[in-house]
């Protein structure tokens, strides 16, 4: 079986001769250049799986190849050489279309993981297990950019709405990168208790604190080779901030108690619904780490910038759910669709998954009809609290009385008063609640959040 080859480019021969040795002993062949016109030139030559160059260059920098190659050979992974500590450097290249990027002095150990990921990625077609549903031309275009993204190994941040997708969106960036192999690793962040999140990241070694009973591995060692992925990461207090800065910038964690560091490797996926912009200005976030996570930034699209998707949608979701339940497909009339299509979707893709099983639970029929619904809100009323023009005080009064009897509204009662009969026999742990309600840890939040009970 052919060898892939690499493309080299420094020119201290040294370093040549390092990259070239630890490449052979992997099994790759190589051939080097001395600055960019003899770079251009093998490129048009030859086909290679993968091209290591140095930022400075006698007669350029690594950046004009970056754009030389994404213009002319997308598929090919790159990385870029830099002076230690010239993060702004890495940054740009990784902005630019790089797969990655090496700090001097080259930690071959790094080296070595950064080359097989480039070379697997070259290679392979990732079988996509997760996907994003619809037609529209805007998720047709998110799509196209989780593939873009899917080809490098720069922080990528997920925005949009709560409910959007935003970890599929991320899953989505694994499934189709180098890392698939390797896990893929979420961390609420505003799940973990403050005190434990150092533990839960890096580690601790045995005896570092009261109940450290053995050495236990971190998120950032479970995850190695893989993703891991933050989601609500503008939760992270400001004190983990500047830990989570340094383990991305050097590569390496400390265990809590821990006397060294250890290389770690991993990709690192953020996802927020807040704007980070306004609260780095607010001081709520680090602007420096800001800057390292939000290299790549991709919005995920609500629900109501592409309601056109609402069929396909709804037709998913039956089947997971008939799936998830035994019970036969339901579908749903052309007048409940209309309806939904006409909703403003505050909790997206979730809250269309709540209101189709809330359906099945309640309808009667082999169709699930309008009144099957009982949505909150419909697009041309008005939202609650605001007043409507030409209704009495007398009227608005009546109006909440009869919302305040309504089924749904009833329903609402009974599942807020067996979360908190749970939240009290489990001491308001929520993770032990969540289990003993047979939901996951992010659907009780999201019921906490719907009944007040969040800050209790």
């Amino acid at each position: 079986m052919k060898k892939p080859l690499a493309l080299i480019i420094d020119d201290e021969p040294d370093i040549r001769e390092l990259l070239e040795i630890t490449l052979i002993r992997m099994d790759i062949d190589c051939l080097s250049a001395e600055n960019l016109q003899e770079a251009y030139s093998l490129l048009k030559k030859h086909k290679f799986d993968l091209c290591l160059t140095d930022m400075r260059l006698p007669d350029g920098n690594g950046l004009e190849l970056v754009s030389y190659i994404q213009e002319n050979n997308p598929q090919l992974p790159v990385a870029v050489i830099t002076a230690h500590g010239n993060m702004e450097s890495a940054i740009q290249a990784l902005k630019s279309g790089a797969f990655d990027f090496l700090s001097k002095p080259v930690d071959l150990e790094i080296l070595r993981s950064l080359v097989r990921a480039a070379i697997k990625l070259k290679k392979s077609e990732t079988a996509l297990v997760y996907k994003l549903i619809g037609n529209t031309s805007i998720i047709g275009a998110t799509r196209k950019m989780i593939s873009k993204l899917a080809r490098s190994q720069a922080p990528v941040c997920i925005g949009g709405e709560t409910g959007t997708g935003k970890e599929l969106v991320a899953r989505m960036i694994h499934e189709q990168g180098a890392r698939s192999s390797g896990k893929f690793v979420p961390v609420n962040c505003g799940a973990i208790p403050t005190e434990l999140m150092e533990s839960e990241l890096f580690g601790h070694v045995k005896g570092s604190f009261t109940g450290a009973v053995s050495d236990k591995e971190g998120l950032f060692q479970i995850a190695e080779g893989g993703t891991l992925f933050f989601d609500e990461v503008a939760e992270l207090p400001l004190h983990m901030q500047v830990k989570l800065l340094r383990a991305i910038q050097e590569k390496a964690i400390r265990p809590v108690g821990g006397t060294s560091e250890l290389p770690v490797d991993v990709r690192i996926l953020s996802a927020t619904h807040q704007d980070l912009n306004t609260l780095v200005g607010e001081g709520k976030f680090r602007q420096d780490l800001f800057y390292r996570i939000n290299v790549i930034e991709i919005h995920v699209p609500t629900l109501r910038d592409r309601s056109e998707d609402i069929p396909l949608l709804v037709e998913h979701i039956l089947v997971q759910i008939a799936s998830k339940t035994g019970q036969e497909i339901t579908n749903l009339s052309r007048e409940a669709i209309s309806k939904l299509q006409s909703y403003s979707f505050p909790g997206n893709i979730r809250e269309l998954e709540n209101i189709l099983e809330r359906a099945l639970a309640l309808t009667e029929g082999d169709v699930i009809v309008p009144e099957d619904l009982h949505l909150k809100e419909v697009s041309g009323e008005s939202e609650p609290g605001e007043s409507e023009p030409g209704k009495s005080e007398h009227g608005r009064q009546e109006q909440a009385e009869t919302n305040s009897n309504s089924l749904e509204h009833q329903l609402d009662d009974v599942e807020r008063k067996a979360i908190l009969d749970v939240l009290e026999q489990t001491r308001w742990n929520r993770t032990a609640a969540a289990k003993k309600l047979g939901l996951s840890l992010r659907a009780l939040r999201y019921r906490l959040e719907k009944f007040g009970l969040a800050n209790k």
